[in-house]
């Protein structure tokens, strides 16, 4: 599949001696691919047996929390048109109400997913594909549990 290759990832060769001078025998190229795909992200396939790169898990994090968020406020946007349908201005206040929740949940995720990429390129730890979804979906079911719950009242 190396159309597959050339279509869905971008490649970084790393020579051991990139400036050319001195050396000699060393000449180990060191195949640094980086999958970022949305088809890679949603068959949970990778090149190689984890992601190591930070750009990498931060991409498929937030992507698997930008799909989950996607889903929970599409499935709210339908139940609030269907609820407010009499209402004189029910569209506009779906709308209005969904596309602010969606964008805050949107923010949150882009700040949270580089925050867990961060942790996990710090501690020199590869992310399985199936730890990326985990992480991504956790976020927003930790988001719609704190909003449904009473927490930030109390605050």
């Amino acid at each position: 599949m190396p159309s597959f290759k050339a279509k869905y990832s971008y490649t970084i060769k790393r020579g051991a001696n990139p400036g050319g001078g001195g050396g000699g025998n060393m000449t180990t190229d060191k195949d640094y691919s980086l999958n970022l795909s949305v088809q890679q992200v949603l068959s949970l396939w990778v090149q190689g047996s984890a992601l190591h790169h930070f750009t990498e898990m931060w991409y498929w994090v937030f992507l698997w929390c930008l799909f989950s968020s996607l889903f929970v406020h599409g499935a709210v946007g339908l139940l609030m048109l269907v609820m407010l349908q009499r209402h004189k201005r029910g569209r506009l206040i779906t709308l209005v109400l969904v596309s602010v929740g969606f964008l805050a949940s949107l923010s949150g995720g882009v700040i949270t997913s580089a925050a867990v990429a961060g942790v996990y390129r710090v501690a020199g730890k590869g992310m399985a594909p199936l730890e990326a979804l985990v992480l991504g979906v956790g976020q927003t079911t930790l988001s719609v549990v704190i909003s449904f719950s009473r927490i930030l009242a109390t605050l």
